[in-house]
């Protein structure tokens, strides 16, 4: 589903909500999507989360309404735009991402939230235990924080001089400082310095590669966090212009140009999160729905990029990959 075929879609749901709620009886159910992105950067999130719905047999705009609530990439937005939704008020919120997450948690004790998150959700406090959650909220995590040891691993495989890397984090993301923490760790056990730099915002994305820059740092990882998801081309546009050998959680990376991407499936994630979400309107609670684990993890490598950076790919690693972009 493109930019265009969506718009569609949430034209489609936003005239048949206030119709249909009105003409229905009961009325129609309302779900909310939190999202610290846009709707561009959502396109394949709503699309997979959709394709999940249906399978148990809500769709759009027919016989579920949806509210969109998009952050534009400003996290500190979310609070509010969640305190928004529930005076809807609507019947289960989707988070994208753990800021969103938190957001929908604090905005409400009884309304369901479903989300997707990178990281622990025991751990940032959503909820209990991940067998028996609790409380109002389920999702999906692929733990994208465990993943940076291995990113981290990979990335020294194929650029094994870099022994100063650099780790972007978003300061105001929940996980950044265990990220940081946890790469500083794998970075001693493989003799590389791991130097953490910031960014916030767009506009801080560039100074974040100014700074790795100055600072001769030979390669980079990019930590998990929304406004890095949503800025994939923006970032392998930066490491092009840098010659910076960089890694990221998310395939649009590898096929912007970026080197290498290493990450779960979040198509998979929010198509679970899709059936999720329709087996709560049909009466299941979030508290006795297991947080799912994503299982599967998958490797990019874009050669194209790998040899324009004077890098040869080791053949084991060649193999290993789920995607070789030529």
């Amino acid at each position: 589903m493109r930019r265009r075929e969506l718009i569609a879609l949430l034209a489609t749901a936003a005239i048949a909500r206030p119709v249909a709620a009105r003409a229905q009886q009961p009325a129609m159910p309302v779900i909310a999507w939190l999202s610290p992105g846009s709707p561009d950067t959502d396109v394949f999130r709503v699309t997979a989360f959709a394709s999940g719905l249906s399978e148990t047999a809500y769709i759009l705009g027919r016989n579920v309404a949806i509210e969109y609530r998009w952050a534009e990439s400003q996290n500190d937005r979310l609070p509010a735009l969640a305190a928004d939704l529930v005076r809807r008020p609507v019947d289960v919120i989707v988070a994208a991402g753990v800021a969103a997450a938190l957001a929908g948690k604090a905005a409400s004790a009884t309304i369901p939230v479903v989300f997707v998150t990178g990281i622990d959700p025991v751990g940032v406090g959503l909820i209990a235990s991940l067998s028996r959650p609790g409380g109002n909220l389920t999702g999906v995590t692929d733990l994208t924080t465990e993943l940076g040891q291995k990113q981290l691993e990979v990335l020294h495989e194929l650029a094994p001089s870099a022994t100063r890397v650099a780790l972007l984090v978003n300061p105001a993301n929940p996980n950044a400082q265990t990220l940081s923490r946890e790469l500083r760790g794998a970075g001693r056990i493989l003799g590389i310095e791991i130097h953490v730099v910031h960014a916030s915002s767009e506009r801080e994305l560039d100074a974040a590669f100014v700074t790795a820059h100055e600072m001769r740092l030979g390669a980079l990882v990019i930590g998990t966090d929304a406004l890095f998801n949503s800025r994939s081309h923006q970032l392998a546009k930066l490491a092009a212009q840098y010659a910076l050998p960089a890694i990221h959680t998310v395939r649009e990376f590898a096929v912007a140009g970026g080197l290498m991407s290493y990450g779960g499936g979040l198509t998979d994630a929010y198509r679970q999160v899709g059936i999720y979400t329709g087996r709560i309107l049909k009466g299941e609670k979030p508290a006795d729905l297991p947080v799912q684990q994503s299982t599967r993890f998958e490797l990019i490598i874009n050669l194209k990029t790998a040899k324009i950076l004077g890098l040869t790919v080791p053949l084991p690693l060649v193999g290993r990959a789920d995607e070789a972009i030529e």
